[in-house]
């Protein structure tokens, strides 16, 4: 998917709980790991996601190699870039029913 491809896709749409099975893969992940995984979906090299957000190729790099720390301020630009909410980067474990 291209970078105009991705701004294209606007908001996503409103879903019913009731469409969806829960999925236990028994996987834990980190804000880094969910930062690369939208950024394969989205089809967008590291160079694609600098431009969508203004944050360095490089700190980027860092940031999905945990050599770097994410903070709010990235996560909103991610957020923003992938059209997520920041809770969907920060809190990729979190399961509706264990509130």
């Amino acid at each position: 998917m291209t970078t105009e491809k991705c701004r294209e896709m606007g908001r996503p749409k409103d879903y019913v709980l009731d469409d969806f099975v829960e999925l236990d893969l028994g996987v834990e992940r980190s804000p880094r790991d969910t930062i690369r995984i939208l950024r394969g979906i989205a089809e967008l090299s590291q160079k694609d996601l600098e431009r969508l957000t203004g944050i360095p190729q490089a700190t980027i790099s860092a940031i999905e190699n945990n050599r770097q720390n994410l903070g709010v301020e990235r996560t909103k630009a991610f957020a923003k870039a992938f059209n997520v909410r920041p809770a969907v980067i920060l809190f990729p474990n979190w399961k509706s029913g264990a509130a």
